[in-house]
C-alpha cells in the first residue's frame, strides 16, 4: 500500500502501487496484468472517486500531444497535461480557450471526467470544450470518440470508469485579454434581488463570502474580455449593491496574502492569466483544505443561496470561503449542468473533514432537491438521491458496463454511487 496523498492531504491511497507509463505500450501492458485499477490524474480531487485498493496509473509521463488543426479551432492534447500547460502554447499560436478554473495546476483528463467548471453566464464546464477523446479500455482496446457519436455524451464526463483517457480535443478560439475588477462589500439583499444582472456583469463573475455577516457579501470578481472592460465597469449597478472598487489586490480568503492570485484592478492581460484565480508557480486556494461544491438549475439559485444564507451561523465556523458561479448548460450525460444553466455554491472547508461530514447532511437537506454535488468534491448525499438527479444515469451504467465488463475500474467510490 502507498502512503502517498491527494492535493489536499485527506485522502491517502490505498493502492498497492502509482504507476507512471511513458508510452502507450508501458500503459497497456499495465492495464494487461489485470486486477484493479484506477486513472490518478493531478490529485485535486478531495474525494476517495480516485482511489483503488489495486494500481493507480497517472498519465503525467505520457508523451506530450499538441497538436492545433489545420482549421485552428481545435487542438489535440494529451490528457495527462495541465491547463496550465497547454495555455501558454495556446497563447503562442495565438489562440485560447474559453475559459478556464479557478487554477490551472489541474490536468486535462481528471478536470474533464469530474464536470470541473469555472464560471460565466455563457460558457460551460471545461467538458463542454471537448469535441473528441480517445480511451484506452481495462483491456487495452483503443476507442476514439467524437462530439455526435452515440456513446460520445457519455463519454466525456466518464468518473474514469471507462478507462484511460490519453488525449483530448478541445474547442479553441482567437486569443483575447481579459481585464479583472474586484467589488468589495456588496449588499446580499441587492445581489438577490436581480441574481441575473449582477452575473451577466463580466464574462466570469465570482461572489465570495466567508459568511461571517449574512447582510453584505466579502467580494464580487469580474472578468471581462477587452475591449469591453474598458468600458463596462457599471458603475451604477456596484453603486445599488453599495459595493466598492478595491484599492488593492485581493485574496479570495481576505487577509490572505494576495500574492498567489492573477492580477487585478483592471490591468488588462492574457486570457490564461486573468480567467483563473491563481497563478501555476504558486500554491492555490488555502492548500489545506476541505472542497465541496453543489450545481443548481439556475432557477433555483437564489432559493439555494437563500439557504445557505439562513445556515450561515453554522457554515461560518467551518469555512475559508464561499464561491458562487456560474456554468451554462450542456447535453453531457454526467454533467453537473446538463439540461440547465447552473449555478455552483462552492465551498472551502478549514481542513476538519469530520466537521464538515458531521454538517454536510444539514447543507444537504436545505439546498433545492435539484442541487448535484461535484464529483471530485465531498459529500455526503445518499447516493440513490445523486443517481435520481441524473436522467441519463443508467445509459451512463450501461455504458461502463461496455468498456469495462470485468469491472475493473469501478472503486469503493463508485459501487457506492450504484455503478
Amino acid at each position: 500500500m502507498t502512503t502517498e496523498r491527494n492535493w489536499a492531504g485527506n485522502v491517502t491511497y490505498r493502492a498497492s502501487s502509482i504507476e507512471h507509463p511513458a508510452s502507450t505500450d508501458e500503459l497497456q501492458g499495465l492495464l494487461a496484468r489485470g486486477g484493479a485499477v484506477r486513472l490518478l490524474g493531478s490529485r485535486h480531487c478531495f474525494s476517495d472517486i480516485a482511489d483503488t485498493d489495486g494500481v493507480l496509473i497517472a498519465l503525467d509521463r505520457m508523451p506530450r500531444v499538441f497538436e492545433v488543426n489545420a482549421a485552428r479551432d481545435a487542438v489535440r492534447v494529451s490528457g495527462g497535461l495541465r491547463y496550465g500547460d497547454i495555455a501558454p502554447l495556446l497563447a503562442e499560436e495565438g489562440l485560447a480557450l474559453a475559459n478556464l478554473a479557478s487554477l490551472p495546476h489541474i490536468s486535462v483528463a481528471g478536470a474533464v471526467a469530474t464536470g470541473t467548471h469555472g464560471s460565466g453566464d455563457g460558457i460551460g464546464s471545461l467538458a463542454s470544450a471537448v469535441r473528441a477523446l480517445t480511451i484506452i479500455t481495462p483491456a487495452g482496446e483503443t476507442r476514439t470518440l467524437a462530439r455526435g457519436d452515440a456513446d460520445f455524451d457519455g463519454a466525456v464526463v466518464s468518473l474514469g470508469a471507462l478507462g484511460a483517457v490519453v488525449d483530448l480535443t478541445l474547442d479553441v478560439e482567437p486569443t483575447y485579454d481579459v481585464a479583472q475588477h474586484v467589488f468589495e462589500h456588496p449588499s446580499w439583499d441587492a445581489i438577490l434581488a436581480d441574481f441575473d444582472e449582477v452575473t451577466s456583469i463580466g464574462t466570469s463573475v465570482s461572489i465570495f463570502s466567508r459568511w461571517e455577516r449574512t447582510d453584505i457579501a466579502d467580494q464580487i470578481w469580474v472578468k471581462q474580455r477587452q475591449p469591453e472592460a474598458r468600458e463596462n465597469t457599471r458603475a451604477d449597478l456596484f453603486a445599488r449593491l453599495g459595493a466598492e472598487p478595491a484599492e488593492s489586490k485581493r485574496h479570495p480568503i481576505l487577509g490572505v496574502d494576495p500574492v498567489a492570485c492573477t492580477e487585478q484592478l483592471g490591468e488588462p492581460g492574457p486570457w490564461f492569466e486573468r480567467l483563473a484565480h491563481f497563478k501555476l508557480e504558486f500554491t492555490p486556494s488555502a492548500g489545506a483544505e476541505i472542497q465541496s461544491e453543489y450545481l443548481v438549475p439556475r432557477a433555483d439559485a437564489v432559493a439555494a443561496i437563500q439557504a445557505v444564507r439562513t445556515l450561515a451561523g453554522q457554515i461560518a465556523p467551518l469555512l475559508l470561503v464561499n464561491e458562487i458561479r456560474t456554468v451554462a448548460a450542456d447535453e453531457l450525460w454526467l454533467s453537473s449542468s446538463q439540461g440547465t444553466d447552473a449555478v455552483g455554491i462552492h465551498f472551502t472547508w478549514k481542513p476538519d473533514e469530520a466537521a464538515v461530514r458531521d454538517f454536510l447532511p444539514t447543507l444537504e437537506a436545505a439546498l433545492p432537491s435539484s442541487a448535484r454535488p461535484h464529483w471530485g468534491k465531498v459529500s455526503t448525499l445518499d447516493p440513490a438521491e445523486v443517481r435520481s438527479r441524473y436522467s441519463h444515469w443508467d445509459d451512463f451504467a450501461a455504458l461502463a458496463a461496455r468498456f469495462d465488463p470485468e469491472r475493473r475500474l469501478v472503486n469503493a467510490h463508485l459501487e457506492r454511487l450504484g455503478l
